[in-house]
Order: C-alpha cells, then structure tokens, then sequence
C-alpha cells in the first residue's frame, strides 16, 4: 500500500534528521521537489542505455541495482531497502547513459529527485548540500568495504558480513540475488 504524503513525509524526516536540521519551511520546500512513484515487484526503474535523470529515495520495499554481463552473468551492485537511495550514479553525475540497471525486488513506492533539483536546493541550502555531500561520502565508504570484503574473504566471510551487517535482507531478498551480490552460486550459497 503506497503510505500517505503525511507518512512520506515523516519517513524522509525522519531520515534527514539524522544528519542535518532543517527548519519546517526548509523541509517543506525540499518535500515539494520531490515526486512519489510506485512499481511492482520485477518493474524497471532504470534500464542500462537509458538517460538517468533522478535518484530515487526508498519509502518502503526493496530495489536492486545491477550489471549484467556478455555471457547474460547479473552482478548485484547494490540493495536499496526504506531510508536508502539509489540510482545510476555515474550516468548522473557523468552525464551520460545508464551502465547499470534498476528495479524492483518487491512492490515499492519510492520518492524521485531529479539532478537538476538536487544541484538547485544544494545552492538554496547549506544544509542539504551537506546532507548529500555526507550521503555520497558514506556510499562511497561502503562500496570500498565491500570491495575490501571481496578481496579479503571467501564466500563463507563474504556471507557472514553482508548476513551482519544486514540481516534483514535474508527475509527480503531472493537467495539467488544474495547469491548475485556475493558473486557465488546458487548452490554455494545453500551451502553456506
């Protein structure tokens, strides 16, 4: 069920506040620049080939960002599950066409902000500049962990560490998609 505009609201307060204060009007103009969508489980967001023009903010299920290879090989880049964001980040900020792919492992409603209106409210607003600034940073940190991760351990370390830091993820997500995002198999998972 698609949450109210009072609860997308609050969900994305809620997150805000964790890292910065913004005033009720400050929230409210940054709230009008964005826009609710729902798709259903299996729908595309973002094909790769595409122009990509927004970042999509988690309201509520789960999507995946991923790759998929000359041999039809997925690679999971990343799971966005409530309070996390996700998009082609290099075609955003590159400007060009997607290189990746996104949709939707569950029904999932979603907030969009386009590029152009994060760039604008980023000049209007210390606050929000920071806020993205933060956001991007800490991405970034996470993507170095998991990368570290795959370097560093086996599939059974590999497992262990997404299962702890994440633990819901095994309610959510298809094994084959943790599998995916592990870069094992199927069957290798089921073992672990």
């Amino acid at each position: 069920m698609t949450p109210s505009v009072t609860t997308q609201r609050e969900i994305l307060k809620e997150h805000l506040a964790k890292t910065i204060t913004l005033t009720d009007s400050e929230f409210d103009h940054f709230f009008s620049y964005l826009k609710p969508y729902s798709f259903k489980k299996g729908q595309n967001i973002i094909s790769e080939g595409d122009h990509v023009a927004c970042e999509y903010f988690v309201l509520n299920g789960c999507l995946k960002t991923f790759y998929i290879n000359k041999d039809q090989k997925m690679f999971i880049l990343q799971f966005a599950m409530p309070t996390w964001w996700a998009s082609d980040y290099g075609a955003i900020y590159g400007g060009g066409i997607a290189t990746v792919n996104l949709d939707c492992i569950t029904d999932t409603d979603v907030l969009c902000l386009t590029s152009e209106d994060r760039e604008r409210l980023c000049k209007e607003n210390y606050q929000l500049e920071y806020f993205f600034r933060w956001r991007s940073n800490k991405g970034y940190v996470a993507q170095q962990k998991r990368l570290l991760s795959f370097m560093n351990n086996d599939a059974k370390g590999r497992y262990e560490e997404l299962m702890k830091m994440y633990p819901q993820l095994y309610n959510i997500v298809p094994k084959q998609l943790i599998a995916a995002y592990l870069g094992v198999s199927r069957e290798t998972l089921s073992r672990l």
